[in-house]
């Protein structure tokens, strides 16, 4: 069950990857007990330490003329974590990485390029043993360019591999105009590891109150199709490493994704549905069908259904889209008959 992700060696090709469930020391000892072979924590956002550093400002400007006998009235702040969102999370790194024995990865969203440097230094100090870039960037100015955006993630990736010393993945998303390509030039910038694929938090609209709604929906196995086929395309053309991410729910959905050439398979929706437990689930039935199919290692069937290096992956990919249709054509054509 042995495998290797960002250079570290791992009991086991399932990772539970940033969510909710891995927000506490407990949380992360409960998902490391399952037999995971390692813990991605939930991310850290920019956004967040900006907003508290603004308030903490606004605070500090209000009360410029109050006399210095005044300050008691200052609210005393038992636990400077509970209002810092930097602090609070280093600091569960640093507990979390004590209190388990599998690597635990750090994941990271900022928007500046020196935010990005600033915290991920500060990651690896906390005792991080690798760190996720999680670039969610939705440029929302039309007049910006494909060029521009992937310009962007190409200054953040050189920046933040140069300033560190652990190893680093990129989770970017799938809606590049040729996302093959970019994945290549994130990893000739420095990426160790690529994690596919981002999923964009697509808001709902309400039709009785005419508002959009916010909200994030939990994948389904229809949404590994992406990730999995670009993980086919890209398993013999680089040597960095690969995470497959989305649309797992069964220990099939783990064997699909080892087969198209993932080093690591990474789960967060299939344990918010049945709990950090179910792990251990899925990693059960993934042995089951190696011992049936007689496979001694998961390095024995990893990429079988990869593409090969020497195919042409265009005309592939045509061949498959055609065979498609034409299943299609006769499948869903015959039930008008």
């Amino acid at each position: 069950m042995a495998t290797t992700y960002l250079g570290m060696d791992l009991r086991s090709p399932l990772v539970a990857s940033a969510g909710p469930l891995s927000q506490t020391v407990d949380g992360v000892r409960e998902l490391a007990d399952t037999g995971l072979g390692a813990v991605v924590l939930y991310s850290l956002f920019e956004e967040q330490v900006l907003a508290q550093a603004e308030r903490d400002t606004l605070l500090e400007e209000l009360n410029d003329e109050s006399f210095p006998e005044a300050t008691s009235y200052f609210p005393a702040i038992a636990d400077p974590e509970v209002l810092n969102p930097a602090a609070a999370y280093l600091s569960l790194v640093e507990r979390a990485a004590a209190a388990i024995d599998i690597p635990l990865i750090a994941s990271l969203n900022a928007s500046r390029t020196g935010s990005w440097v600033g915290f991920a230094q500060q990651l690896a100090d906390a005792g991080a043993a690798a760190l996720e870039c999680n670039i969610y960037f939705v440029p929302g100015e039309v007049s910006l360019s494909g060029t521009d955006v992937e310009e962007r993630h190409l200054e953040i990736v050189s920046a933040v591999t140069q300033a560190v010393d652990i190893p680093v993945a990129v989770k970017l998303s799938p809606f590049f105009s040729s996302p093959g390509n970019f994945a290549l030039q994130l990893v000739e910038a420095g990426a160790d590891g690529l994690v596919l694929f981002n999923r964009f938090l697509q808001p709902a609209v309400d039709v009785e109150q005419l508002a959009v709604v916010p909200g994030v929906t939990l994948s389904s196995p229809a949404d590994a199709r992406v990730p999995r086929t670009w993980i086919a395309s890209l398993r013999h053309r680089t040597t960095a490493s690969l995470a497959a991410t989305s649309g797992v729910e069964t220990s099939d959905d783990v064997v699909a994704y080892l087969l198209a050439g993932a080093d690591v398979v990474m789960t967060t929706s299939s344990l918010v549905r049945h709990g950090a437990g179910y792990a251990r689930r899925l990693l059960d039935g993934l042995e089951e069908w190696m011992v049936r199919k007689q496979f001694g290692s998961v390095s024995d069937f990893r990429g079988l259904l990869a593409v090969p290096r020497e195919a042409d992956a265009g005309s592939l990919a045509r061949s498959g889209y055609v065979a498609a249709l034409e299943k299609a054509k006769a499948t869903y054509g015959s039930l008008r008959a």
